[in-house]
Order: structure tokens, then sequence, then C-alpha cells
């Protein structure tokens, strides 16, 4: 045999032999949790066990909210958490949980943005909670969200409202939500005949895990399945602070970065080096707290009282935050996004065009979103099976030209249109007009 056709058949042989010694999901699973058990660090999801923990020593409560295992969750994973020298001493002055699936999750008490991939939540043994940590934690839009130093001071921070607890428990109030539809994930109608309250480890333990994602999907299908419109703080939850003109610095726990010009935060009067101290009378922790604060301001709008530390003195602002203004967050990154691509445009994902595009296929104004992928599956392949391609500019979505983002068209659907519906798309391809009909699904 010559040496070109032994060393294409080599390198085969090789890659094969690699796939085969990769471990599968599920045994990563189980080693995770022996490994974690081992080191006996963490308490592996036993959240009784950590509140009677509490209970008996006086310490707060860390809980670690991440994926069985999370291979996503690289720049905060557990051992460069549980390695660092700033980091380690201060978890040991918690008790800490690692929580691997939302199975039997008391929702009642986390609550917190389940399109992340990672979590966490700082609490005391009655359950009040302390503050939250995690941002748009998806593998990528980690940078400029978290970081080892904002964890950190995170943590500090949660020390010092722990020693004052519970003389300030009026102001650690509204860290707790009210009660959702349902106390548990499980019991939710989407999730109900499929998982049980607990992590089945003598079984298929992969299969019998609710991600966090399916919280949110599960919430929104309670409206959407029964033709009812999607409450506006599920199709926009947890707005990002850059949402409201506020550029905070990931490596403090809700210091301005900087300030986006003729936004909320600049007609607020807010400052590059401003350190938000309150929101709403809640103190903050990190950048999940003041999204926290964010999610329970009205769709219709409201107004959110400050209290913000510049050059060492204290000073009071308010942000004012008016009709739609959740609409202007960025969620196209979020696992919900996908779900209603499903729904609204039959699993297209679209994304604004730039001025070199919209000059090479003679759109002047109005709509231009370029469809950059298409579903294969499924339902979301209900776009391809209309005739929609990857490339396609679509400029008029069911009379209306005016959608700038993917998000716009998710929020009109939401409005107007009901399961079962057909729209009419026009859109430009190789420089002809076409018109398309796109059904509207569960």
């Amino acid at each position: 045999m010559s040496n070109r056709i032994l060393l294409p058949t080599l390198m085969v042989l090789l890659t094969q032999f690699a796939s085969a010694q990769q471990p599968t999901r599920e045994e990563k699973v189980r080693a995770d949790k022996a490994k974690v058990e081992s080191a006996g660090f963490w308490i592996y999801n036993d959240l009784p066990k950590a509140y009677a923990l509490a209970k008996e020593t006086g310490k707060p409560i860390v809980v670690s909210m991440r994926c069985i295992p999370c291979e996503e969750c690289v720049k905060l994973d557990d051992d460069v958490v549980d390695a660092d020298p700033v980091i380690r001493p201060l978890l040991e002055q918690f008790v800490c949980v690692r929580i691997v699936g939302t199975n039997g999750l008391d929702l009642d008490t986390f609550q917190y943005d389940t399109d992340q991939s990672f979590a966490m939540f700082m609490l005391n043994a009655d359950k009040t909670v302390y503050g939250r940590f995690g941002t748009r934690s998806h593998r990528t839009d980690w940078i400029g969200d978290v970081s080892l130093e904002g964890l950190a001071k995170a943590l500090q921070g949660a020390l010092e409202l722990h020693a004052q607890y519970p003389a300030n428990r009026e102001a650690l109030a509204g860290k707790r939500g009210k009660p959702l539809e349902y106390s548990t994930p499980e019991l939710y109608p989407a999730l109900k005949d499929k998982y049980t309250s607990q992590l089945n480890y003598s079984g298929d333990v992969v299969k019998s895990c609710i991600h966090c994602h399916q919280i949110g999907d599960a919430r929104r299908d309670i409206y959407w399945s029964r033709n009812k419109p999607i409450p506006e703080e599920l199709l926009y939850p947890y707005p990002h602070p850059k949402s409201v003109g506020l550029v905070l610095n990931p490596d403090e726990r809700a210091q301005i970065k900087s300030v986006t010009e003729d936004s909320p935060a600049a007609r607020a009067e807010l400052q590059a080096g401003d350190s938000l101290i309150s929101m709403n009378g809640q103190p903050l922790l990190s950048m999940a707290d003041v999204q926290w604060v964010l999610h329970h301001v009205p769709a219709t709008g409201g107004e959110v009282p400050m209290l913000i530390e510049r050059a060492g003195k204290s000073i009071s602002a308010t942000l004012k935050l008016g009709k739609g203004w959740r609409r202007e967050d960025d969620t196209s990154w979020r696992v919900a996004a996908w779900e209603m691509r499903r729904i609204a445009t039959g699993g297209m994902r679209l994304v604004p065009t730039d001025e070199a595009q919209r000059k090479q296929h003679g759109v002047q104004t109005g709509m231009a979103l370029e469809v950059a992928h298409v579903g294969m599956y499924g339902p979301h392949a209900a776009a391809k099976n209309a005739g929609f391609q990857v490339g396609d500019i679509i400029v008029e979505f069911d009379g209306h030209t005016d959608f700038a983002k993917e998000s716009d068209l998710f929020t009109y659907v939401n409005d107007h249109r009901r399961i079962g519906d057909q729209v009419s798309v026009r859109l430009i391809r190789d420089g002809q007009s076409k018109v398309l009909k796109l059904p509207i699904q569960e």
C-alpha cells in the first residue's frame, strides 16, 4: 500500500478512535456528580441539606445553577472559581450548593434569567435573597458581562448584607419576586407529562433533566398555546442595562463604565464612574441585580428611584422608562429567540443589513433583514418548505416595512397573529422581488 493511501486511512482511524474515547454526555454527568461529591466542597443538588447546614452554622448560602455539566460556562468553570485565590476564601464563608437541574426547584425563591447557562444566588437560610450574579452567560456573550473580579465583589457584598441581617430585611424584601404560575418547573403543562421532580440517576439522567431555558419556554407556552399574546415581560425578560443606556463595569458590583447618549440613563444624568448603590431601594451586588430591578418595571413604563455614589458623595436620581422601553433590548442571543423563530419566522434567523448590503440589493429605505439561517427539521423547517433561502433579503412582512430587527417581527406576530395564520413576506433574491407565504406556528 502506498504512503498516499496509508496516510489518509490512518488519519480516519485515528479520528474514529479519538471519537470513541470521548465520554458521552451521560458519562460526563455521572463523572461530574462523583467528582463534586468526592471533593466535598459543594453540596450537590441538595438544597434542603444546605438550608439545614446554614441554620446550624449561621453562614449564608451561595447557590451555583449550571447545566449537568455545563460545557459552555468555561469562563466561570467550577475548577477556575474554586482555585481562585480571592474567591476561594470568600466561598469558604458560605454554604456552597451546586444545582445541576431545575427539577423540583422552588420557583418562589429562585427566580432568575432562565436563558442563561450560568447563574448564582446568595441568600439566607430563611430564603431571603441577598443578590444574584450572572448576566447573559452564553458561550458567545461573556465579554463585558461577568468576570471573576465581579464575582468576588458580589460575594463580599453578600457577606456584608448577611452581617447586617435582619436589620436590613425590609430593603431586601424586593429581591424576592411574586409567586409564578406554578411553584416548580415540572408542574407547568408543557413539562408535566415529560419530567418529574427528581433527576433519574437510575436511568437516563440527561433526558430526565429540566434545563433552565425550559422554564421560560413553558411560561410562554401557557399563553401562546391558548391563543393569547405572550406578556411583554416574558418576551423581553431581564433587560440588559445597555437597553436603557447603562454600560456597566463587569469587574465591579454596579459601576457605570459609560452612558449612551440620548438614553434613559443619560436623561437621568447618570455619569461614567458613578457607582449604583441601590435601585428601587434594593442594594446592588452585581449587574444581575440591576437586571432584576429592570425586569420588574412594567412594559408600559415607570420610574426607578436610584441612589448613586459620585466622588464620595451620595446622590439621588430617577430612571424614567416610557412605554415600550423593553423593546430596545437585544434578545437575539437568547434561547427564547429559537422558540420565537419557530413561531414567527418558520425557523429563520434574521439579521439587519448594513448600508453596503442595502445598496447591493437596491433597498434605499425601510425594512431589510437578511436570512442568515433557515432551519432544516420539524417546525423549524417551515420557512424552508415555504421556499425561503439563506441570503434572501426580507423587505416586507405582513404588509409592514418598518421592522428594524428580528425581535420587532416577533413582537408584531405576538401582538397581532395567532397559531394557524399565514402572512405574506416579500423578499429580494438575486435582484428579483418575490412574495412567499409563511405559516404562524405553535
